[in-house]
């Protein structure tokens, strides 16, 4: 040990039970670890016994050693949670020596297991009334997280930079226990952004008299994207491709362009969108605006019964549907009549699997039906979301209409819960909200995300406040009275699945992720950015918040990889992911199918057109070795299959199920499955 102790950069003492701990140090290793024992002489404290520990094993040395040890360090500290009498016994000690000691801050936990860690304002982590250094912190914090279960690296790290920022750790594991303390479930805010564009005044735009009347009584100039979209030549047919934020004003530019061409009697408006909720309500705001001027009826599909109780009229001047309604009309040959406009809503849904390249090939059968009316059809697609707007508006051949703001900030916050107190977590949200007015004088509201039918309404049952659920399996009737209940705030929250998500018009000022998960998926980012576009509404609130609630480890079904909270930190920081169309072999055979039932010999060329690429040789081949196709026209079989948006593979299992006598009943169910995402 004295070659050891030739030169000890710190000497460190803490006072233990019945001794002092002693630590030297040199050049960040630990050279040796001994505990003192003083005793008092005539000349004040000396050193009495020194023992070195090794391991579990302690050597009795001659304290004169410890004198030698001292007087070679370079620094003398004593630990600041010595005991005032233990520190002024440690400096009487060294003062006989006359040797320097200072007193220094420094963390318990080390110090108590034999290691110098000093410790600063700067680095010092409250916890229990007392200052340990980062490294404990850490330690303990992942006890923690052992006790509350397993935890993704990203909401592990996310969790350690909170804590070197606050340096509470009591603060941070308050977060595993579902306390909602605002300062550090925030994850960031998403600034409101202000684009300059001069906007273009309502009495300037030459538009039929009635509608050119109606607008002036609503407003005086366009929002922003109205504008942009009128300067680039919307009101003169020109095909857009308008992406912006939601609640700003993009919808208004498809509604004017197509009521506008209707009322010259250039074709009828057809406005589409990809869900039955989203469809009702349009056909109702449609009525309401502009009823006095144009017919307007509902188109939402072959399987679905329009329960306002009325029929669809195709010779109306205004169509609002589905993407399957209209696709259905079209596989069965209906007449639609001739068509001056059609407005895409939520076109990004070209990306998503099957509605992607069902989307995909709708858009180019419509226009291969619109081309053989001969009309001029103006094609304008909306979208709040799209990673890839540039090459999107390219393949549409389209004008990129592109406005980014934002009209107010919305702050993000995680914090992670176990899944058993998410809804307690959520009345707690709910409660605040609604209890807090906006300078506007409108309450918060709150849309709470979940992933099925089932919890919407297990959520909305135990939530205190008043509150409804809302998803697609509501009829008509009722889905009205809660959009109407919470028009008038009479409703604090509304409990929904991914119907919302799409458009639905709620001003929420507040929007809860219960789960991560629409159906047995993942939310992709552009599902996830759009629905939480739908926290703050400019003419309402003052800002948007968003809480992702996510529990550690969670999971909804066995096939999902990932993780609740390694996918709440992918959304969280993940970049919009470009809208593509992807094809696998069932999906190509599907859209080339429907595509020789529309076109016919021109199938190859509705083929061409698709945003996507389809093997269309591979394709064909398929359906006459299927028998789905004799030559280039359907077979009663593939009529059928199509006509009823079957892939191959339900077919089969259809044509399975009937041939071994399954009842219809059974054959629904199987069906049934396939749609588990509404």
């Amino acid at each position: 040990m004295s070659r050891q102790a030739a030169r000890v950069d710190t000497l460190f003492l803490h006072e233990g039970k019945n001794a002092y701990q002693v630590v030297a140090n040199r050049g960040g290793e630990r050279l040796f670890h001994g505990r003192l024992e003083i005793k008092e002489t005539n000349a004040g404290p000396r050193p009495a016994r020194l023992r070195v520990i090794d391991g579990s094993n302690e050597e009795l040395r001659s304290p004169d050693e410890f004198v030698d040890i001292a007087r070679r360090a370079s620094r003398i500290r004593i630990s600041e949670q010595t005991s005032k009498h233990g520190r002024e016994e440690l400096q009487e000690l060294f003062d006989g020596y006359q040797l320097e000691a200072k007193v220094v801050r420094t963390c318990r936990f080390c110090a108590s297991d034999g290691r110098y860690s000093p410790i600063t304002s700067e680095t010092a982590i409250e916890t229990e009334n007392e200052s340990i250094c980062p490294e404990c912190a850490r330690v303990e914090l992942d006890r923690q997280l052992a006790y509350h279960g397993k935890i993704s690296g990203s909401a592990q790290e996310r969790l350690e930079a909170l804590l070197l920022e606050v340096q509470d750790l009591e603060r941070i594991t308050n977060l595993l226990k579902g306390q909602l303390d605002p300062e550090l479930t925030k994850f960031d805010e998403i600034s409101p952004t202000v684009e300059d564009v001069d906007p273009v005044p309502v009495d300037s735009l030459s538009l039929h008299p009635g509608l050119q009347h109606k607008l002036e009584d609503r407003f005086e100039t366009l929002l922003p994207v109205q504008s942009l979209a009128v300067k680039n030549g919307s009101l003169d047919g020109q095909d857009q491709l308008v992406v912006s934020a939601t609640a700003t004003g993009k919808t208004l530019v498809g509604e004017l362009a197509g009521i506008n061409r209707v009322l010259n009697n250039k074709g009828k408006l057809l406005f589409l969108v990809p869900l039955v909720a989203l469809a009702n309500q349009k056909y109702h705001d449609f009525q309401e605006e502009y009823g006095d001027l144009v017919d307007v009826t509902l188109r939402v599909g072959a399987s679905r019964i329009n329960d306002s109780g009325e029929r669809f009229d195709p010779g109306a001047d205004v169509i609002v549907g589905t993407y399957e309604g209209v696709d259905h009309a079209l596989r069965t040959g209906r007449d639609i009549g001739e068509v001056g406009t059609v407005v895409i809503d939520e076109v990004h849904t070209l990306g998503e699997g099957e509605r992607g390249h069902r989307l995909d090939g709708l858009i180019s059968r419509l226009k291969h039906v619109c081309r053989q009316q001969a009309g001029d059809t103006q094609w304008i697609y909306l979208s709040a979301t799209v990673g890839n707007p540039e090459r999107l508006a390219g393949a549409l051949r389209a004008t990129l209409i592109e406005f980014e703001e934002r009209p107010v900030p919305i702050e993000r916050h995680v914090t992670f819960v176990d899944g058993r107190e998410k809804i307690h977590i959520e009345n707690k949200l709910v409660r605040r909200a609604f209890d807090t007015k906006s300078s506007k004088g409108y309450r918060g509201q709150t849309i709470i995300f979940t992933n099925s039918r089932r919890r919407c309404h297990e959520i909305s049952r135990q939530l205190e406040y008043a509150s409804a659920p809302y998803h697609a399996g509501l009829d008509n009737k009722r889905r009205n009275r809660v959009e109407r209940q919470f028009a008038d705030q009479e409703l604090a929250a509304v409990v929904t699945t991914a119907a919302l998500a799409a458009g639905v018009d709620f001003p929420a000022s507040q929007v809860i992720f219960d789960s991560l998960a629409m159906g047995i998926e993942w939310l992709s980012v552009q599902e996830f950015s759009q629905m939480l576009g739908r926290a703050g509404r400019p003419d309402y609130h003052d800002n948007g918040t968003v809480y992702l609630l996510v529990e550690p480890e969670g999971s909804y079904h066995g096939s999902q990889e990932m993780t609740e909270d390694e996918v709440a930190f992918k959304l969280l920081k993940g970049e919009m992911e470009p809208v593509q169309t992807g094809y696998d072999e069932e999906a190509a055979i599907s859209e080339t199918l429907a595509n020789v039932t529309v076109g016919g010999a021109h199938a190859k060329q509705l083929n061409d057109a698709m945003v996507g690429e389809v093997p269309t040789k591979f394709a064909l081949g398929k359906l006459l070795e299927y028998e789905f196709i004799d030559g280039l026209e359907p077979t009663p079989l593939g009529r059928a299959i199509t006509t009823h948006f079957l892939s191959p593979s339900d077919a089969f299992a259809l044509l399975d199920g009937i041939r071994k006598g399954k009842s219809p009943y059974e054959l629904v169910a199987l069906m049934d499955q396939r749609d588990d995402r509404e």
